[in-house]
């Protein structure tokens, strides 16, 4: 049987999230969709999702409906369902300890206090999978973490954001032909 591969990006539904920081995953997910012409048409799994064929692999773009921090329900469930391992994942997702718009692959590591990565380490019960970070930076003036990944991108960081997208884009859709580590080598420059 053919592989399948699961690209999730996190994020929380809803309008009034649609741009924050802490959605820049579900960004990712909708390039994604529009690039391999996977739309995302199917609600299951608490969450929405598409599935399509990139190269003869079979590929599914998830946005998990559950909000933030229980992503990994959905993760799960559809894991299960399709009967995937680790490294069939990659998780999509913002991060605070890198600078706007700078993209980090790694394959393992700890959530670093990232609630959405805290559920799905806790769901599949390891940290050893594939993920791309993007980096949203720290709140300054005393701002609230929580108020700070959700609020808007500020206006001279949205071409950084919309360029650390797309690269995401174009590193996920680089492991659906090659593998992770190799991906990892030529984004992570």
């Amino acid at each position: 049987m053919k592989k399948v591969k699961l690209i999730v990006g996190l994020g929380n539904p809803g309008k009034q999230y649609a741009k924050t920081r802490h959605n820049v995953g579900f960004e990712v997910i909708s390039e994604l969709s529009n690039r391999l012409n996977i739309p995302l048409d199917q609600t299951k799994f608490k969450g929405v999702y598409g599935i399509g064929h990139y190269k003869g692999e079979k590929v599914i773009l998830l946005k998990p409906l559950t909000y933030m921090n229980l992503s990994g329900e959905s993760i799960r469930a559809v894991m299960d369902y399709y009967d995937l391992d680790l490294e069939d994942l990659l998780v999509i997702y913002d991060d605070l300890d890198l600078p706007v718009g700078k993209i980090r692959l790694r394959q393992k590591g700890s959530a670093g206090g990232h609630n959405g990565i805290k559920s799905t380490v806790a769901h599949t019960g390891s940290q050893q999978f594939n993920r791309i970070r993007i980096g949203i930076d720290r709140p300054v003036n005393g701002m609230s973490v929580p108020d700070y990944v959700l609020g808007d991108f500020h206006k001279d960081e949205q071409p950084i954001i919309l360029e650390a997208v797309r690269r995401s884009a174009e590193a996920s859709e680089a492991w659906l032909e090659r593998p992770f580590l190799q991906v990892m080598n030529e984004f992570n420059q």
